[in-house]
């Protein structure tokens, strides 16, 4: 596409040469020559300050929003108001030239991890694009929409939030054939005032997509009646991870040793016996989610049950590690909401081995953050750990819920030599906090001295 192109179509001054334009970079530190450079502007950042380097690293041209004289400009450019609003406009061009099928997700918890299932399974079905890493935000998704091909068969665009109105910006750009809602529970919650915040603010992915569409929610969700009142006159399709009543549920679910799950899949199409590598029962919700939109797109029951079977891991979501004097260390640091605390616990008291809870604080909890942390504690006491060890201005009320077995440090690497003091091989860690919290620290250094 020739710059005077988008220019029309994004409402922009061309300034300089009109010169053929195709892939887009927003970062000058991963710009690849040939490349277009969009300046995004941010509280703390200006991409405009940087066309400089965009020049040197090979742009042939940029999309900026301030003023720029004709006479110190280093490459053709395209001036507009917004790059932020530029950038969706140009992913929601591109998606409307695509034929794949694209199904949308969002929700409290299990995004990435349903979102990685329903990869596993497509991938077996035709050529799947799915968001890399958690480029789940305002411009993670757009920048995901432009990679979109001829070739591309199917798209898994996972969508997250921290206040109203993103779900919805990014979802617009997606215009999913299938809208996906995992849950919706206090996660998050300072950005959206109340639970009742976050399920309205979940809920706006239900009103960007076609009537023709098809809308996945979860029948376990107590806030699900709310959902299905938004999507009239959609298709309504509900999972579960038990309850017959819902289109697609799981039966006769057993918990092996350490948490690993397998289950009997019914839909509508038959049975499919699964058997997961990923720890935790709140995983059977997880795959059933990912195979009722699966089977929405057409997907075998055969794709999905190897699929599903085949996923390890997602990085630091419950990844069982050989750690300092072979003690186990399981690491779910990737972030932390009192209900995926209780579902980690869940995991820990599966082990046979001496089960320590290692915890960091969970932000992004409000008014509500004080009692959360007891909240935690408590269910770590009622579930049978041995001990609960924390570091952080909040997690302290967590470990005290357990009297004797509750230890809390001042320090994070107090809190790493008592583990390596405890560390053996009949101990396991389970290692878990908000992202903020940083304790992927700890479970790096237990890791690092036991040589996994």
């Amino acid at each position: 596409m020739l710059l005077s192109g988008l220019a029309e179509q994004l409402d922009g001054e061309i300034i300089g040469d009109n010169v053929e334009i195709s892939a887009l970079s927003t970062d000058t530190r991963a710009l690849k020559k040939g490349d277009t450079y969009l300046a995004l502007v941010g509280p703390n950042f200006n991409g405009n300050d940087f066309l400089m380097e965009a020049e040197s690293n090979g742009a042939i041209a940029a999309i900026v929003s301030n003023p720029i004289s004709k006479h110190a400009q280093p490459l053709p450019l395209l001036r507009v108001k917004d790059t932020h609003l530029a950038l969706g406009k140009i992913a929601s061009i591109n998606r409307e030239r695509s034929t794949a099928r694209v199904i949308a997700l969002t929700g409290s918890q299990g995004k990435t991890t349903v979102k990685e299932m329903i990869g596993a399974i497509l991938c077996r079905e035709g050529e799947t694009l799915i968001t890399q890493a958690n480029q789940n935000n305002t411009v993670g998704v757009p920048l995901t929409l432009l990679q979109i091909t001829d070739q591309h068969k199917f798209a898994v665009i996972e969508i997250g939030a921290d206040c109203h109105g993103e779900i919805e910006f990014s979802a617009a750009m997606a215009k999913p054939n299938i809208a996906l809602i995992t849950n919706a529970n206090a996660a998050h919650i300072e950005g959206f005032g109340s639970l009742q915040g976050i399920v309205e603010a979940k809920g706006e992915i239900i009103g960007t997509a076609e009537e023709s569409a098809s809308i996945i929610l979860n029948a376990d969700d107590e806030n699900v009646a709310q959902w299905i009142e938004r999507a009239a006159g959609k298709k309504v399709i509900q999972f579960s991870a038990a309850n017959p009543q819902a289109d697609c549920y799981a039966k006769d679910t057993v918990v092996g040793k350490k948490g690993v799950v397998s289950f009997t899949l019914s839909t509508p199409r038959g049975l499919e016996r699964i058997s997961l590598q990923l720890l935790g029962k709140h995983n059977v919700t997880n795959a059933v989610a990912a195979a009722t939109a699966a089977l929405e797109v057409g997907a075998s029951l055969k794709s999905i049950g190897e699929g599903l079977g085949s996923l390890v891991p997602v990085n630091r979501r419950l990844n069982p590690r050989v750690g300092f004097n072979s003690c186990c260390v399981v690491d779910d640091t990737y972030n932390a909401s009192p209900s995926s605390f209780k579902a980690a616990i869940d995991v820990l008291v599966l082990f046979p081995e001496r089960k320590i809870l290692i915890a960091g604080d969970m932000k992004e909890l409000g008014s509500e953050a004080e009692e959360s942390h007891r909240e935690v504690g408590r269910y770590a006491s009622d579930s049978g750990v041995d001990g609960l060890w924390t570091v952080g201005d909040l997690s302290s009320l967590a470990s005290a819920e357990l009297g004797k077995k509750g230890k809390h440090f001042a320090t994070t690497n107090e809190l790493i030599y008592a583990c390596k003091a405890l560390a053996a091989s009949d101990v396991v860690f389970l290692v878990k906090g908000s992202r903020g919290a940083h304790m992927e620290v700890i479970v790096d250094e237990l890791i690092e001295a036991g040589g996994d």
